[in-house]
C-alpha cells in the first residue's frame, strides 16, 4: 500500500484529500505545519508529498527543495494561488506537478494514481544490463537513472529525467507540449503546459554549453520541441 504524507494547513481540506485517497486504497498521514511536516518527510519513508505552498512554520516552497535535495518521490504542490510565477517557481524546484483549490478530488486521485503509477514503474524495471544512450558528449544510463555532459555527472529529477531520456530516444521529431506532457506525466495537459516548459528549461540548464542556443534540445517556435541528433 503505497502511504502519502499531506503537509495542509486547512484541517477541512486536508481531511478531504485524506478521506478521498484512503478510499481509494492509499495509506495517508497528516501534518498541518509546514516545519513538522518538513522533518517527517526526511525523517519517513513516503512515497509520495502532496504540499500545499502557505504553511505556518516551514513553507511548500522551501519543503519541496529539501525533499529534492536527497529524494525523487514523486511531489505535488497544491495552491490557491493561481499565479504563473508561483507555478513556475515550484516546478523549477523539483515538483512532479501543481493543482490550484479548488478542485476535484477525483481530479487529485488520479493524479496521485499517475505519478505513483509512472514512479512504480520506473523504480521497478531493473535490467541485468544497463540501458545506456549515447549522443555527442551526452550519456544517459537508463537503468541507473543517471546522466553525464563531456563526463561529468548531473543531477536530474524523476521527470526531468524521464523527459529528457524520452526526447533523447526519438530524436528528430517535434513533440508538442501537450504530446509530451501525456507522455510523461500520464495524463491530459487540462490546457496548462508550463509545467514542460519549465522542465526544459531546467534540463537545458544542465546539459547545454549554451542555453540560448542549444545543441540537443531545440525548440521548434509555434510547435514543441525537437532532440537534435
Amino acid at each position: 500500500m503505497s502511504r502519502i504524507l499531506i503537509i495542509e494547513d486547512e484541517e477541512a481540506i486536508a481531511d478531504l484529500e485524506r478521506d478521498y485517497l484512503e478510499l481509494s486504497g492509499f495509506e495517508v498521514e497528516t501534518e498541518q505545519d509546514g516545519t513538522k511536516g518538513l522533518e517527517r518527510a526526511l525523517a519517513e519513508d513516503f512515497d509520495m508529498y502532496i504540499l500545499d505552498l502557505m504553511l505556518p512554520g516551514t513553507d511548500g516552497f522551501e519543503i519541496c527543495k529539501q525533499i529534492r535535495e536527497v529524494k525523487n518521490t514523486p511531489v505535488l504542490m497544491v495552491s490557491a494561488k493561481k499565479d504563473d510565477i508561483d507555478k513556475i517557481r515550484g516546478l523549477g524546484l523539483g515538483a512532479d506537478d501543481y493543482i490550484t483549490k479548488p478542485f476535484s478530488p477525483s481530479e487529485l486521485v488520479a493524479r496521485v494514481k499517475a505519478h505513483l503509477s509512472r514512479y512504480e514503474r520506473l523504480i521497478g524495471s531493473a535490467a541485468e544490463q544497463n540501458d545506456i544512450v549515447e549522443i555527442r558528449g551526452l550519456k544517459i544510463d537508463k537503468t541507473a537513472r543517471r546522466v553525464w555532459v563531456n563526463d561529468e555527472e548531473k543531477q536530474f529529477t524523476t521527470k526531468e529525467f524521464d523527459l529528457l531520456t524520452f526526447l533523447a530516444q526519438h530524436p528528430n521529431h517535434v513533440f508538442t507540449k501537450d504530446e509530451l506532457f501525456r507522455e510523461i506525466w500520464d495524463m491530459e495537459s487540462i490546457g496548462d503546459v508550463a509545467t514542460v516548459t519549465v522542465h526544459i528549461k531546467k534540463i537545458r540548464e544542465k546539459i547545454e554549453i549554451n542555453t540560448s542556443k542549444p545543441q540537443y534540445i531545440e525548440t521548434i517556435w509555434g510547435v514543441g520541441y525537437r532532440f537534435k541528433i
